[in-house]
């Protein structure tokens, strides 16, 4: 601000606060000297949301005390250090190899930003919105982002999902695509060794390496509800088309209903 600037918004806060007001020329001439020194790179306004005349009555509205011009002072180094924190140097015109205007175009654009002349650039940052309409499906006809060929080089380091995944694709039941009722264990979430205590509380909430009795007799019997599609009923062996001893004619291997102690001990192996 020039001390004409001071000298308005003097004029302004004495109106607002009447102990700013200095009644005799000499008094007010060095008052006005006093905040031009510290106040003479405040801007008294700028188009990006600073307004020292704002800054001043905020403050005597939220203070007992009278205003300084340290005050301001103190406010617009905060409004500067947030403008410099939000920016990020766009690429400079000048040549890369005149390092003196490069360097130049550098200084100008962050004195701007500074000041409030210009806006702070920013980089475009990701945004949440709603997933694409049209993803679920276009993952149902991918099957996996994972390779086949990169899925088996993992199953070395994911023997329990390695193992799941063995498990359903010999038709068995997979126990950890239900709820278990006993520790109330989330689909796709292995079970946990809980423990009660003497107050009734539980104690200990281990993960177990297989699930438990109750699970497997659940992911069982919903197994054996589900109909086999088209596409997950096995083929016809070469012997179908041969007549059987009674009569009948012969159908494909049938996928058995898997017991508790079988799965259990499947998944015991795999592990």
């Amino acid at each position: 601000m020039i001390p004409n600037e001071v000298g308005a918004l003097l004029a302004y806060l004495g109106r607002l606060d009447p102990r700013l007001i200095r009644t005799g020329t000499g008094e007010a001439r060095d008052q006005i000297a006093q905040w031009h020194h510290l106040l003479g790179d405040v801007p008294l306004e700028t188009g990006h949301g600073w307004d020292t005349r704002l800054i001043a009555r905020e403050h005597i509205l939220n203070s007992p005390y009278p205003i300084l011009p340290a005050d301001i002072a103190r406010r617009w180094n905060a409004y500067r250090r947030d403008r410099l924190h939000r920016h990020t140097d766009p690429t400079p015109t000048a040549d890369p190899d005149d390092q003196a205007a490069w360097t130049a175009e550098l200084a100008r654009t962050r004195r701007a930003v500074a000041t409030g002349s210009a806006q702070p650039a920013q980089h475009r940052a990701l945004t949440g919105g709603r997933a694409r309409p049209d993803l679920e499906a276009r993952l149902r006809e991918i099957g996996s982002c994972i390779p086949p060929h990169v899925r088996t080089q993992l199953a070395t380091y994911r023997p329990t999902r390695a193992a799941r995944e063995a498990t359903i694709a010999e038709g068995w039941p997979d126990a950890l695509g239900v709820q278990c009722e006993w520790c109330h264990a989330a689909e796709g979430l292995p079970c946990r060794s809980r423990r009660v205590g003497p107050d009734g509380g539980a104690r200990g909430n281990v993960p177990r390496t297989t699930p438990h009795p109750s699970r497997l007799e659940s992911a069982a019997a919903q197994h054996t509800q589900q109909p086999a599609t088209a596409s997950e009923r096995p083929r016809p062996s070469s012997t179908a088309s041969r007549p059987a001893p009674n009569g009948r004619d012969m159908e494909g291997p049938v996928t058995r209903p898997l017991s508790a102690d079988a799965a259990n001990s499947l998944l015991r192996k795999a592990a």
